[in-house]
């Protein structure tokens, strides 16, 4: 393994997590950031991150300080550009596919190109999310395999899982506690190390690399139980005509009363994670039964929200046929458009006839048209006569909305995330 004096870092893949761990790192070391998105990195190269993971000055400031021998930022969509390094990050997506089955075929690909250049006391680690064994059993013989190369005689190899949150300007990467863990004791120790020099919150050494990819999964699959059990209270008072956020409010005054909130589950960490425990769970023979009875919950919200807006216009009478829905990325103030449950309530809507506009000034409208074939508008029309507005995603930038110019006899106010006033909304979650 390398000195930390003599470490040279390729970090590989520069979106929400690879991006701001690159830029971090550059502050203390030499760091060359790949990217197979061209414009992507073109993008990156001006100083731009559409992703608003890092601002542009401290991007600039970055990338600036790689005129020294010692530090700063290199962006790259030039593979070769990286085999000078000794110390290989990879943080590309792991998504599902179409069955909810692991996609790694990003981190394998990774990891192919970086055995390309693999050098004798390298060391490579893992910040995708993965099932707990897949760095053994999976990534480390691709590395032995294209390498030649041998593991903890050779290199090394260390798994830190992400915890980026996107959108959050307070738990930031420095600011959260980083698990980290290794092949070896000595590896374990060389990657506490690496990223103690970054991590103000402080760092915490897993004993195993199996552990550190299990403690990474349970972390989403645990709010998705949480989410998916206020969800299912929702289907419920909602046969009772009960408010479900009025109930909360009220448990919520005994202490330990944990405050969670109905709504849309998506994004590339909750709505993902739980899949690849339930992926190796089900590979050793066990089916857990609350992991998978929780996905089921939370994947039925958007046709329920749906159902619900649908049954308010019915009751109001109003024939209108287009319904405006605000908000298409996974979170509030936040870009990410991954795997975003606003998909599931469009999808609902349109399903029972409505026509559907969808705002959203934080989504890539080209990605969103590529990803979903669904088209955003370019601008608020307040004009426009709707038969209900669909208060999806809580950004920031509606909270200036006057939700009064759609108010009328008929046109309905559902707001998803309960974060209205109450007195405004005809419905919420």
């Amino acid at each position: 393994m390398q000195q930390r004096n003599n470490v040279k870092i390729a970090i590989i893949g520069l979106g929400y997590v690879g991006l701001p761990l690159a830029v971090e790192l550059a502050f203390n070391y030499k760091v060359t950031g790949f990217d197979i998105d061209t414009e992507r990195v073109f993008n990156l190269q001006k100083y731009i991150d559409h992703t608003q993971s890092v601002e542009s000055k401290t991007l600039q400031d970055a990338i600036t300080l790689s005129n020294k021998a010692d530090t700063g930022l290199c962006i790259t969509d030039i593979e070769k550009n990286i085999s000078d390094c000794n110390v290989y990050i990879i943080t590309v997506p792991t998504p599902v596919n179409k069955n909810k089955q692991p996609d790694l075929s990003l981190c394998f690909a990774a990891t192919k190109s970086v055995a390309k250049f693999l050098h004798k006391n390298d060391t490579v680690i893992y910040e995708s999310t993965v099932y707990p064994g897949c760095t053994e059993e999976e990534c480390i013989p691709i590395l032995e395999k294209e390498s030649g190369l041998k593991i903890n005689t050779d290199f090394w190899v260390g798994y830190s899982p992400e915890r980026i949150n996107p959108g959050d300007k307070i738990h930031t990467l420095a600011n959260i506690k980083k698990i980290t863990s290794g092949s070896s004791p000595e590896a374990a120790a060389f990657v506490d190390e690496l990223y103690a020099s970054i991590i103000q919150a402080g760092t915490y050494k897993a004993p195993s690399i199996k552990v550190a990819e299990a403690a990474k999964a349970i972390e989403n699959a645990q709010r998705d139980v949480n989410i998916s059990f206020i969800n299912e209270l929702a289907l419920i008072f909602d046969k009772m005509n009960i408010d479900t956020n009025d109930v909360l409010e009220a448990a919520a005054t005994k202490w330990n009363f944990l405050p969670f909130k109905p709504g849309l589950v998506g994004g590339h960490c909750i709505g993902v994670d739980p899949y690849y425990l339930l992926y190796k769970s089900k590979e050793l023979g066990y089916t857990p039964q609350v992991i998978l009875s929780g996905r089921e919950v939370n994947e039925q919200m958007g046709n329920f929200i749906a159902n619900k807006v649908n049954s308010l216009i019915k009751k109001k009478g109003n024939t209108n046929n287009n319904i405006l829905v605000l908000g298409f990325t996974f979170k509030e103030n936040c870009t990410d458009i991954r795997n975003t449950g606003v998909i599931h309530l469009a999808e609902g809507l349109s399903n029972v006839g409505f026509e559907i506009d969808i705002y959203d000034p934080l989504a890539d409208a080209q990605k969103v048209k590529q990803e979903y074939n669904l088209t955003l508008l370019p601008e608020l029309k307040n004009e426009k006569e709707y038969a209900a507005v669909v208060h999806a995603v809580a950004h920031d930038v509606f909270k200036n909305i006057d939700f009064n110019n759609w108010k009328n006899n008929k046109t309905i106010i559902f707001d998803v995330k309960g974060t209205l006033d109450k007195n405004l909304v005809d419905g919420r979650l």
